[in-house]
């Protein structure tokens, strides 16, 4: 029996995605909510929707995800992380063209830890005069 799905795992921040595509009519669910429930803002809609729209596939397929940590914007990056290895898994000629838009590359940024005798992770003590 040929595999109906294909799958991989997005990450960004501390956000995982693992997300499985099938070809099919473009319905996007995540975490068991629809795509413009999850994401209300349209510039997180845009930033998953790139891979799809870089290659002209938009609704070709449908996409099952579940996302956990960190927050929205580390969510959608994990989310587009994973629909494109998924994508390549799904055609590797398509590695290319994604490659080139640095899209399977997994974002290393990461919020810096506060250091002892710092206000944050950078930010000194405010200099008191008196």
């Amino acid at each position: 029996m040929a595999q109906t799905f294909f799958y991989a795992t997005g990450r960004r921040k501390s956000s995982v995605a693992r997300v499985r595509i099938r070809p099919g009519k473009g319905v996007i669910t995540v975490n068991g909510r629809t795509f413009e429930d999850f994401f209300p803002r349209p510039v997180l809609r845009l930033v998953v929707n790139q891979p799809l729209e870089q290659l002209g596939m938009i609704g070709q397929f449908d996409i099952v995800a579940n996302c956990d940590g960190g927050g929205q914007a580390g969510q959608a990056g994990a989310l587009r992380h994973g629909i494109s290895r998924a994508l390549v898994e799904f055609n590797p000629e398509l590695k290319g063209s994604l490659k080139s838009a640095s899209m399977l590359t997994r974002d290393a940024r990461k919020k810096e830890r506060k250091k002892y005798g710092k206000r944050g992770a950078r930010r000194g003590t405010q200099f008191s005069k008196r």
